[in-house]
């Protein structure tokens, strides 16, 4: 019963100041009614398909794949796997998840179910708000990311149904050939879910997660409230 799960938000508000991927537009907010004037309140809002917390589809890197609207229902409630690597990197804006990390994590807790999504916590989600700490310096990114021996055992030998990040993007910031995205990952038709936040409030197994992802006909991803279900 509902009663006996908590419900954790992984979501980061979106508003007009919300960091951007570099060269990416920001949102825009135009108040078109209002209940003083006009009854009711609502306004036409126009945004990046990978704006703040959102999705990647498949076809994002790969043609002729998955769009948001053809994704499986299925695939978007999925056990949550959350791999926490903060205290081992600190403050390295490098660093990725290793083969080791992932070796370490199943020696711990076992192993990783098949079909889940695995939520990669580095710590990044507390910079969120400063530009500088959470992309690094304008056109030279850093921001950590899966590695791609880690990502390749998790996606080819744990099935993993889709990948999640409390950064930028699934690839560490100073990789522009998007290996995860575009050799590894979308492939084989996982998801990405980036932006993140409050993957601290999750325990390393036992979670639930729904994504909430608009169904935008031909889409390559989308703004997404992701929401955790713990026991």
């Amino acid at each position: 019963m509902l009663e006996n799960v908590k419900v954790v938000d992984l979501t980061i508000p979106l508003g007009t100041d919300i960091i951007m991927w570099p060269g990416a537009p920001s949102p825009e907010m135009e108040t078109l009614v209002t209940v003083s004037h006009d009854g009711y309140f609502a306004r036409r809002v126009s945004f990046f398909e990978h704006t703040g917390t959102h999705f990647d589809a498949p076809c994002h890197f790969i043609e002729g794949t998955a769009t948001t609207d053809t994704i499986s229902v299925d695939s978007l409630v999925r056990p949550a796997v959350v791999i926490d690597i903060s205290s081992a990197i600190g403050n390295d804006p490098d660093a990725v998840l290793t083969l080791e990390q992932v070796e370490d994590f199943e020696r711990t807790h076992g192993e990783i179910p098949f079909n889940a999504a695995i939520l990669l916590r580095t710590g990044w989600e507390d910079f969120n708000t400063d530009s500088l700490k959470y992309c690094g310096p304008d056109g030279d990114l850093h921001f950590p990311g899966f590695g791609v021996d880690a990502a390749r055992f998790l996606v080819e030998e744990r099935h993993a149904a889709g990948l999640g990040i409390d950064t930028l993007g699934i690839d560490p910031g100073n990789r522009p050939d998007f290996p995860v995205h575009s050799q590894i990952s979308h492939p084989k038709g996982l998801w990405h879910l980036e932006n993140l936040q409050n993957l601290k409030l999750l325990p390393p197994l036992g979670a639930w997660i729904i994504v909430g992802v608009l169904p935008l006909v031909g889409g390559s991803g989308s703004p997404a409230r992701v929401i955790a279900l713990l026991p």
